[in-house]
């Protein structure tokens, strides 16, 4: 129940005040307010104090002439490539950084020799430590990796390292990286060239577990199967050489992505004459490698309402029959963009579908996806879709796609993306009667990936952040807004990044703070895509509002478009365009592993006292009575004993007729002289206050998580109706473990029940210490095997829907 109590006039005006107030230890006062600045880089030329590019902002341009040779039969990649690097720094340059990301898979590279057997965040094939009572363990496909890993050369074969006059430079391998002198220091505003070639093995992507790779198709109609090749991260690249950092050229170890500097690309690549290309940028020469009907079906894709087969199904089967020693070679430019890939294959199908955009930027975009026979209907009816839909709602966030394609890949890698093209992996499943089917999983898996990795070209191919520093830059930003897109495309799915969902990691002791660096963190779900878009969420939609918080982060998008921004740019545009004081959130959310957990603990009830002792005196009586009868009372009206003073009346006096709350003319006289005393505003106010007999209620939190965020409270009325009030965190500024808050409510309008963020928007750890008063814990008793059963959602109903129900003739006794 609410605890009643009373308040004297005088303590009125200062009950707010009071209310605020805190019990604190001496010396533990923890400011949760702080201001960023001690953390934040200082402003300078380059990043000013509102988070956009300063006014002698710079980046550095590097363009690549690359002509590439897929070797089919070997797996393997041989090529050459001109790069052309801009030096629009303030520095000279002696040599330049290139990263080797293919030198990962070396049996002496740094990710090779680092990789703990086991253990929390370790990427890759499962492994198992043991506890004394069970021995280690290595999967099956730790098994199948160490062999691919000891049967293959791996890693990049690099010659022939030039300068644009054909002089040789000196080159130094370190790990995945490669430090190339320079015969002439590169002064700022120049520009300098250089040539090499390189060649590596592809290595099988199910086998170690890569970015790209190959997949192989045994069972295909072709002698020896096909090929599905993905090509990314598959050309020496060069480092990005920035402000905050200068040479980004931390080792590369796998889970740390990449940042990279914008360019230009003229890109060759020669594959089997079968194969189906497609690639970062426009195809350049289309009547060379694709037959007329082939070029009209792609002209018509342009304004059909839905996706139009480039290469069709059957043609693709035709493809992987036979297999041809000839080649051809597929030329695409693109420009502006900080990357490139491809992917080839026979194999492929291919549907395109015109987004009509419209605007100045880029009026039409073909939505394109390339898949083999395995991809069946579920590609057929979703991936292109998925595409355009992504695009119609970041643009919304951002700016307009500046692309001319987006092309989404099915192949080995699950889940990749890369400048105009994206890398996706489920897939249907071959059943026995040559149908294919897919679960409601798989369906969900493909929608949500395809969105997901399509909202990578807006952020960090576009809004270009350092992924190997700050993974939440792009994988949270881009994590929240296909939450959006997703709940737009079905409200019914599971995006997976509401706050509650992400309470158990952050309760967890495996929890680190989101600016951790990439290779750093423990588990990279929940910190780098989980939390961060939980927390983005939870501004939007609680603590900013739509309409600041989308003019605010549609701003740092369009600032920071083809730029290169920082942790501090993204914060410091949030509060500037927003116009709200932000550094507590980011602190909390970002730099601390706190968790949200506010406790109302008490609510007190207070009425107050008009010091009128015909009124007051009158209530204290009526409050009085309002107790339990004692339990030895209780008993002895039971037992039927009667009172002395029933039993005697001649004993009675003056007491017993006037009781304790009995008024007399000597109270009145002391409370005509108190009014008579009172300034005419104070008269007036506590007259009205009398009046009006309002409901004084005082409700008591302690924040047990340690993370300040606002209180929202559902209040609970006897009268059947409810209201939601919002109050901002800042209420915590001066006390940030316990505070008081009053709430005044209307004669009549008496609280029954008090709840803490009712819909469960912050994140709040513990919804049971959320309630005044408490309520009984549901749950629930349920029967259960030791076996888990497999999730509803994993199940095959598309094919489980065909078996024939069995009768009790049926001999055939077996599960189906």
């Amino acid at each position: 129940m609410l605890r009643p109590l009373l308040i004297s006039a005088a303590l009125l005006c200062s009950l707010q005040a009071s209310a605020d107030a805190i019990r604190q230890t001496k010396g533990d006062f923890e400011d949760k307010f702080r201001q960023l600045d001690e953390v934040l880089p200082t402003p300078n030329v380059y990043r000013n104090a509102a988070g956009e590019p300063g006014h002698q902002y710079w980046q550095q341009q590097v363009d690549y002439k690359i002509q590439a040779k897929l070797l089919e039969d070997k797996r393997r990649l041989e090529a050459s490539q001109q790069v052309t690097y801009q030096n629009n720094s303030p520095d000279t340059l002696r040599y330049l950084w290139l990263q080797l990301d293919q030198n990962i898979f070396k049996s002496d590279s740094m990710a090779e020799l680092t990789t703990a057997f086991a253990g929390i965040g370790r990427r890759g094939p499962a492994t198992s430590a043991g506890d004394g009572k069970k021995p280690a363990r290595l999967s099956l496909d730790e098994l199948r990796r160490q062999h691919f890993m000891a049967d293959n050369e791996l890693g990049y074969v690099i010659k022939d390292v030039k300068d644009g006059n054909g002089k040789p430079l000196k080159v130094t391998l370190v790990g995945t990286n490669m430090r190339i002198d320079l015969n002439q220091p590169l002064k700022p505003g120049q520009s300098t060239q250089f040539s090499l070639t390189y060649a590596y093995n592809i290595v099988e992507e199910n086998a170690v577990s890569a970015r790209g790779g190959y997949e192989h198709f045994p069972k295909d109609a072709r002698e020896g199967g096909n090929d599905i090749f993905q090509l990314a991260q598959w050309f020496p690249r060069l480092h990005a050489y920035t402000d905050y950092e200068a040479w980004t050229n931390k080792e590369f170890l796998g889970r740390g992505e990449f940042t990279l500097e914008f360019g230009n690309y003229d890109v060759e690549i020669t594959v089997p004459a079968d194969h189906i290309v497609a690639a970062t940028g426009s195809l350049q020469n289309a009547d060379k490698v694709l037959t007329r009907e082939q070029r009209k079906r792609l002209k018509d894709a342009e304004k059909a309402k839905r996706p139009v087969f480039v290469v069709t199904e059957e043609e693709a089967l035709e493809n992987e029959k036979e297999g041809t020693d000839k080649t051809k070679t597929w030329r695409f430019k693109a420009d502006k963009v900080r990357d490139f890939a491809w992917a080839s294959s026979r194999k492929f199908m291919w549907d395109a579908k015109g987004y009509q955009q419209g605007g100045d930027t880029q009026p039409l975009v073909m939505a394109m996806s390339f898949y083999p026979k395995e991809g069946g209907d579920l590609w057929k009816k979703y991936s292109t879709e998925a595409v355009v839909h992504t695009m119609e709602v970041y643009s919304r966030f951002s700016f307009d796609y500046p692309y001319p394609v987006a092309q989404s890949v099915n192949g080995p890698v699950g889940g990749m993306e890369y400048p105009m093209i994206t890398f996706n992996g489920p897939r249907t499943t071959l059943q026995d009667d040559g149908s294919r089917t897919y679960t409601q999983a798989e369906k969900r898996f493909l929608i949500g990936v395809v969105i997901h990795e399509v909202g990578h070209i807006y952020f960090p191919m576009l809004v270009n952040s350092d992924e190997r520093q700050w993974t939440w830059m792009d994988e949270g930003l881009n994590s929240f807004l296909d939450g959006v897109a997703g709940r737009e495309w079905d409200s019914d799915m599971p995006w997976g990044i509401e706050p509650s969902e992400i309470v158990d990691y952050m309760v967890s002791s495996t929890q680190v703070p989101i600016m951790t660096q990439s290779d750093s963190v423990l588990r990279l779900g929940p910190n780098a895509y989980t939390k961060p878009a939980a927390a983005l969420t939870i501004l939007r939609e609680t603590i900013l509002g739509r309409e600041l918080f989308d003019f605010a982060f549609k701003e740092y998008a369009r600032r920071w478009q083809y730029k290169r921004p920082t942790p501090a740019d993204f914060f410091r545009t949030m509060e500037e365009a927003s116009g709200v004081d932000l550094d507590w959130f980011w602190r909390g959310w970002f730099y601390s592993t706190d968790h949200v957990d506010i406790s109302l603990d008490k609510v007190y009830k207070l009425r107050l006292d008009t010091e009128n002792p015909d009124i007051d005196f009158a209530r204290d009586k009526e409050q009085d009575l309002d107790k339990p009868l004692s339990m030895s009372l209780e008993n002895n009206r039971k037992e039927g004993i009667r009172e002395w003073r029933e039993l005697n009346e001649d004993l009675k006096d003056f007491y017993d007729e006037h009781d304790r709350w009995t008024v007399t003319n000597k109270e009145r006289n002391k409370y005509n002289k108190f009014m008579k005393d009172l300034e005419d505003w104070e008269r007036e106010a506590l007259e009205r206050a009398v009046k009006e007999d309002k409901n004084y209620y005082v409700l008591e939190f302690s924040n047990l998580g340690g993370l300040v965020m606002p209180i929202i409270l559902k209040l609970d009325y006897a009268d059947g109706s409810s209201e939601t009030m919002r109050i901002p965190a800042e209420i915590w500024r001066r006390s940030p473990k316990e505070v008081k808050k009053l709430i005044v409510t209307d004669k009549g309008k008496e609280l029954t029940q008090v709840e803490v963020d009712p819909r469960w928007e912050t994140a709040d750890a513990d919804i049971e210490n959320n309630l005044y008063p408490r309520r009984i814990v549901p749950s629930r008793v349920e029967a259960y095997k030791s076996e888990k059963s497999k999730a509803k959602i994993s199940r095959d109903i598309m094919q489980d829907i065909k078996t024939k129900l069995k009768t009790d003739e049926d001999k055939d006794d077996k599960a189906n």
